[in-house]
């Protein structure tokens, strides 16, 4: 049985999930049924994936092949930048819904504390990031939407029905706060970047403190980014010898070692992976413990590096200095 974290209201977050950023479309279908058949009941997906009508694919095929009920199911999804202002935000979760083939959310997180100008769906969807690539100078648009707006839509949307929980993405401890200040419906979750080499350690307890489940993304570091040229080869965290000797020592992967410390720590972790093996493996982490030791040794070697930072690949990717964080 998958290990859960409970929210506040009483819901069951399980503690490992499948992440479906950078699933090709033409794998993600069979791959979420394989993930059900594997044991998976958490999905972390998002507009901005571009990948949710297949995934939908998938869950209705496991649903009707018995291989799991809806109710078993914890189905993440994210509002993208371009829908913040609140007349959007509310389309956006539907068209979410429809392309999952699902009737509520689990969980529905804002993306990033990013506002951007609306572009229609019959524009183009998803929206990313450029606010007309055809430009001669192709930027980001940002709006002027404040984020209590776009939080009392997310909280219009439980009242509706259409999710269960709500949350944010790539929040810090100021913008959290500010955002505990008005809510009425709390936040349940933040979802941000988690990995040995940015532990967050202060974030993590203002967490704890607020009752806020805290999911890490890109559990395992560099991997997610070496293809977006956002990592280089040697920053791989499962070559470090603590990591290496605590697998050794337990007879696991390297990897599973790594999930393992970020579970351990009292987040939900959603890696990625298109192997059907991996995602066997990945999810194998609740048969055995890190010692005290390990547990310190792996925390230890947090040196801040952030590989997801709109500060950096807005400006490289979309002509646009958009920092966040600093």
């Amino acid at each position: 049985m998958t290990a859960t974290f409970t929210l506040p209201s009483g819901d069951q977050l399980p503690a490992v999930g499948l992440g479906l950023w950078k699933i090709p479309k033409p794998q993600t279908a069979n791959l979420v049924q394989t993930a059900v058949r594997a044991g998976y009941r958490h999905f972390d997906a998002a507009c901005d994936y571009g990948n949710e009508a297949e995934a939908g694919a998938g869950f209705r095929s496991a649903i009707q092949a018995g291989a799991c009920r809806r109710d078993e199911l914890w189905i993440t999804s994210k509002l993208w930048n371009t829908y913040h202002r609140s007349e959007h935000v509310r389309p956006a979760c539907e068209r979410s819904l429809r392309d999952l083939g699902v009737d509520y959310l689990d969980l529905y997180l804002i993306h990033f504390p990013i506002a951007l100008e609306y572009v229609s769906p019959e524009v183009r969807y998803p929206p990313e990031w450029f606010y007309d690539p055809a430009a001669k100078d192709p930027r980001m648009k940002p709006a002027a939407v404040p984020l209590a707006e776009t939080w009392r839509a997310m909280e219009e949307l439980v009242t509706a029905g259409l999710v269960k929980n709500i949350g944010v993405c790539n929040f810090g401890c100021s913008l959290l706060r500010d955002l505990l200040s008005y809510a009425r419906i709390r936040p349940a979750v933040l979802q941000v970047e988690l990995h040995p080499y940015l532990t967050q350690e202060k974030l993590l307890r203002y967490c704890r403190e607020e009752r806020i489940a805290v999911t890490g993304f890109s559990p395992l570091g560099a991997s997610s980014y070496l293809s977006l040229n956002m990592a280089k080869a040697d920053e791989s965290v499962l070559e470090q010898p603590v990591v290496k000797h605590a697998a050794a020592r337990l007879g696991k992967t390297p990897a599973q070692v790594v999930l393992r410390w970020g579970m351990q720590r009292g987040t939900a972790v959603v890696p990625k992976t298109t192997h059907p093996a991996r995602l066997a493996e990945n999810l194998a982490i609740f048969d055995f413990e890190l010692s005290a030791d390990e547990m310190r040794a792996i925390s230890a070697l947090d040196r801040g590096r952030r590989f997801n930072d709109p500060g950096q690949f807005c400006e490289s990717a979309f002509n646009t200095f958009f920092p966040i964080y600093e």
